[in-house]
This record gives C-alpha cells, structure tokens and sequence, in this order.
C-alpha cells in the first residue's frame, strides 16, 4: 500500500511539474515587450483600431487579452496585456468569432500574420500579401494546446 501510494504522489508531483513548466516557459523565455512609448509610436495613423477585453466567451481566468490593437497595412500594435502561454498567433478573419468553437471551422479561411512572443503589447509586421481591409477581426489562437486567447473587431 505504501508503494502505491508513493508512486500516485509521485506521478501526481511529476504532472504538476509539468503543466508548471509548460506554463511558466513562455514566460520566462519572452522576449521583452516593447515600451510604452515605442508601442504609441507605432500605432499612430493606424488605419482600424479595435478593443481586446476579457468579456468575451471563450476568455477565462488562463485565456484572455486586453488593450488596444491598432491595424495598419504595415503593422498590427498591440497596447495591453495578454494572458502569458505558449505559441501564440495572430490571425485575421473575416467574421468576428468570440469562442474557439466558432474560430475552429474558419481557420482554414483565416490569415496568419505572425507569432506573439510577448504578453505586454506586441508589434507584428503585416506579410506585404495580406490586405487588412479584406478582413473586419483578429484573433489572438494558442497554437500548442487549440486554446483562444481573445478576439477583436477591427473594422
């Protein structure tokens, strides 16, 4: 019985160990965001802007964004804050979608824009192929475990 039992705490400690550092990784190894200033400079005379909140269905207390994301041809600006995990992206869509089970059927149509590496605001290069008036949304996917993070309406 003492052997059983030592095996199960030891497993359960091992999982634990686990999840902590799938967690804790991206944030230790981010890169540092942008400052504050750096961040305002770049989105001015954005083109769209829209508003990350923690309202929408598919957040929750590990998946969720705030702040403002401003939309140029150029670059997308993120000013807030995201929930910290691994494999972050961006994506654009063409329809607003609040919850992984609306994002899922569309991400075959969504366009990839890039990786999100920090969790304090972010700037992402549009690719040159990608027009930002094709699409009215953003999604922010965690690509490692099929997770959303947050969406917004950009145009």
């Amino acid at each position: 019985m003492k052997a059983i039992l030592l095996l199960v705490s030891h497993a359960l400690m091992l999982f634990i160990g686990l999840a902590l550092g799938l967690y804790l990784l991206p944030i230790l190894t981010a890169p540092p965001s942008p400052d504050s200033d750096r961040l305002a400079a770049m989105a001015q005379g954005a083109a769209y802007s829209g508003e990350l909140t923690r309202e929408l269905r598919g957040s929750d207390f590990l998946h969720w964004g705030e702040g403002t994301l401003s939309v140029s041809p150029a670059r997308i600006v993120h000013e807030g804050k995201l929930a910290p995990g691994p494999d972050y992206r961006l994506y654009l869509l063409e329809d607003f979608v609040e919850h992984e089970d609306e994002f899922l059927p569309l991400k075959d149509r969504a366009r990839l824009v890039g990786d999100v590496k920090s969790f304090d605001g972010f700037i992402l290069d549009v690719p040159a192929d990608v027009d930002v008036a094709k699409y009215t949304t953003a999604v922010v996917w965690c690509e490692a475990f099929g997770e959303f993070i947050t969406a917004t309406r950009y145009r």
